[in-house]
């Protein structure tokens, strides 16, 4: 069955991706997205190795967000590892023996009969209505792994089909080369959010947010679930602020010492930091602690021009454009004369109502 003129497009948006000055795990987002018009799939997740020698993850705003956490119980790990080929968790052997892209039926252990009865099943899918997948584990062309992607349909959809394999399995080498961890740079990056919690000094929580929830969600992965204790790195925070206080400046007061976490994964990068302040009640100390959360630029900026609907060669120009490339590398790149670059460049001014390069990159790199 020939391609559909969006699948054309979300093709060419992936091997354009492939193409960025950027790339990593933090570009799993737009990934995503671009599958979404590829294969037909309720929820999509990354599994990738995590900085403390485990596996972490990135899922897709989902009910499955929520729930998540049980997935790492050392029971339900058990479990998976019984009707399973290979978890996540195993991801050394998934490397070594998984080639190409998998559906159900292939990375089972046991008769989906089996696997309806297990507390992996029980407590991690069948909440979230999840019953079909399709797994590609991802490498370099070395042959080291990179993270395995996920796709998920719910019970009331259509089982995955060869179609689908197939597609996922041709978009392999493209994705690899997205997803392969670069050098991380946090210069540059954009603010994408921030929140604030406060809790006791030593760690109890008095006042939290909606936003505040899913940043700490974010920041400290699928592992960690929200509980009236914190993070263990963020009690080690509190204590650090507690030395500070007691062996800083007296004269400029507890607030001086400001100790600063930071995390990153798929999600982004994350800076927690905390500081002496008045209890809400006027009664004893609190500390807060603001959460911001910064981006790649490039993460940003993708789905600011995804929103743009500009053709295909535009949709390319407009980000070298954004990115400060001049414009005669921006045609060498393209392989466009400059005369057709400079074309593009300003239909793409017109249409955006803007005057000059500036302006396109206020109005993409805007916050969202």
């Amino acid at each position: 069955m020939p391609l559909t003129r969006i699948q054309q497009r979300a093709i060419a948006r992936l091997q354009q991706m492939a193409c960025l000055d950027f790339n990593g795990p933090q570009l799993i987002e737009p990934v995503l997205h671009e599958l979404h018009y590829l294969i037909s799939f309720d929820s999509g997740a990354y599994f990738y190795p995590g900085g403390n020698g485990g596996m972490d993850a990135y899922l897709e705003p989902s009910m499955g967000r929520d729930t998540i956490h049980t997935y790492f119980d050392p029971q339900v790990m058990a479990s998976e590892r019984k009707v399973m080929r290979r978890s996540a968790h195993q991801f050394a052997d998934a490397v070594r023996f998984d080639h190409g892209a998998q559906g159900l039926e292939q990375l089972l252990a046991v008769p989906i009969s089996e696997l309806l009865r297990s507390d992996f099943y029980n407590v991690t899918l069948r909440p979230v209505e999840v019953f079909d997948l399709l797994s590609l584990v991802l490498r370099t062309p070395q042959g080291e792994g990179l993270g395995t992607i996920k796709l998920y349909r719910s019970m009331a959809a259509s089982r995955f089909g060869v179609r689908d394999l197939a597609m996922l399995g041709r978009l392999e080498p493209w994705l690899a080369r997205i997803l392969q961890p670069g050098e991380l740079d946090t210069q540059d990056s954009v603010v994408h959010d921030s929140a604030m919690l406060v809790t006791t000094p030593q760690g109890r929580l008095l006042w939290t947010s909606q936003k505040s929830n899913q940043l700490l969600a974010q920041a400290f992965g699928p592992s960690w679930h929200r509980r009236s204790e914190l993070p263990p790195a963020l009690q080690a925070l509190l204590q650090r602020l507690h030395f500070a206080g007691r062996h800083g400046d007296s004269r400029n007061g507890p607030a001086a010492a400001l100790p600063q976490l930071d995390l990153h994964n798929a999600s982004g990068w994350f800076s927690l930091r905390a500081t002496q302040m008045a209890a809400a009640a006027g009664e004893g100390q609190a500390v807060g602690i603001q959460i911001t959360h910064r981006v790649p630029r490039v993460a940003h900026l993708l789905p600011a021009l995804r929103a743009l609907g500009l053709p295909q060669r535009q949709h390319e120009l407009a980000y070298w454009l954004a990115r400060g490339l001049p414009e005669a590398q921006i045609a060498e790149r393209m392989g466009i004369s400059a005369n057709t670059a400079t074309y593009h460049r300003r239909q793409i001014y017109t249409r955006l109502g803007v005057q000059n390069r500036l302006e396109l990159q206020a109005r993409l790199l805007a916050p969202r």
